[in-house]
């Protein structure tokens, strides 16, 4: 997997939307947050569009983030926020230049169809807070992004679950949003699963769609060829009025009980305050254990 360039003092990043609107004048502390880094920012041209639910045209949203990735002093694009429409406009997007030049992509949600789309093409990607979510996010995950970014040692400890199951695993990360992996099986931007540790997170979905989007993974042969899986948070999901008779880590884990790999519950990165910064293709190891869990990034 190629590294793109770690940030450093000087540099630029963009702050661009890719999928849902963003009307509100509320990108000072992100902005902000860069500059206490010392880096520069451009503010992409669709902010503030408004194409009903999105930022603007597909052909709109493309235009900004190609425009980004081909201006050479810009070394990080940040999608603003999630919602639904970055895999719209994949398929309009040229990455010859991000080959000869390639930058970090930063975000998570729905950002995760970017983030395969790159692991598809051998570069790494960070999953982690979005421009909307500085303010509310926790030092922690703040932290961990600027540490991703900077290139120091990223190593993450996490207390032991009843329901994990332990063992000790290495593999290059890949995964996101489920709802999103689910969407991008059987297209060019599937991430293949095999000899990977694979991290799933999600938000506000109906607990039988948890069930029907991990037998996705299984029938694919995906849950067949991984080494491990970490699983991040599982927020508001919700039932029917005849209820489903588990919770979304009761499904993952009933799904995933006949491979023998370590599965560690509870991590710390999703549709919560303490997202913390994961760096999507690089190689982890995974060692989840009865005392103190640990996620050592190369």
């Amino acid at each position: 997997m190629i590294t793109p360039p770690y940030l450093k003092k000087g540099d630029t990043v963009a702050i661009v939307a890719t999928a849902r609107k963003n009307l509100d004048d509320n990108l000072k502390p992100a902005v902000d947050l860069l500059k206490s880094w010392g880096l520069n920012v451009i503010i992409g041209s669709t902010i503030g569009l408004d194409n009903n639910q999105l930022a603007g045209t597909d052909e709109q949203r493309a235009a900004d983030f190609q425009q980004q990735m081909d201006n050479p002093n810009v070394k990080m694009i940040w999608c603003v926020k999630g919602g639904y429409g970055t895999v719209r406009i994949i398929d309009l997007l040229d990455f010859t230049k991000f080959k000869k030049n390639p930058k970090w992509l930063v975000g998570f949600s729905d950002v995760t169809a970017l983030h395969n789309h790159l692991n598809t093409m051998g570069y790494k990607s960070i999953h982690g807070i979005m421009p909307v979510t500085v303010a509310r996010a926790t030092l922690q995950a703040v932290e961990t992004m600027r540490t991703a970014l900077f290139g120091e040692k990223l190593k993450y400890e996490v207390q032991p679950f009843k329901m994990n199951r332990t063992g000790k695993a290495t593999g290059a990360l890949v995964g996101g949003n489920l709802s999103i992996l689910y969407s991008l099986f059987g297209s060019p931007s599937a991430i293949d699963c095999s000899d990977k540790i694979l991290f799933i997170e999600d938000l506000d979905e109906y607990l039988y769609h948890i069930d029907r989007m991990m037998m996705n993974l299984k029938r694919n042969g995906c849950l067949e060829s991984i080494k491990g899986i970490l699983v991040g948070s599982m927020t508001t999901m919700k039932d029917n009025d005849i209820p489903w008779g588990k919770n979304a880590i009761e499904i993952i884990d009933d799904v995933t009980k006949k491979y023998n790999i370590p599965v560690l519950y509870n991590f710390p990165a999703g549709h919560i305050r303490d997202n913390r910064a994961l760096i999507l293709g690089n190689k982890v190891t995974v060692d989840v254990n009865d005392q103190l869990c640990t996620v050592i990034f190369e």
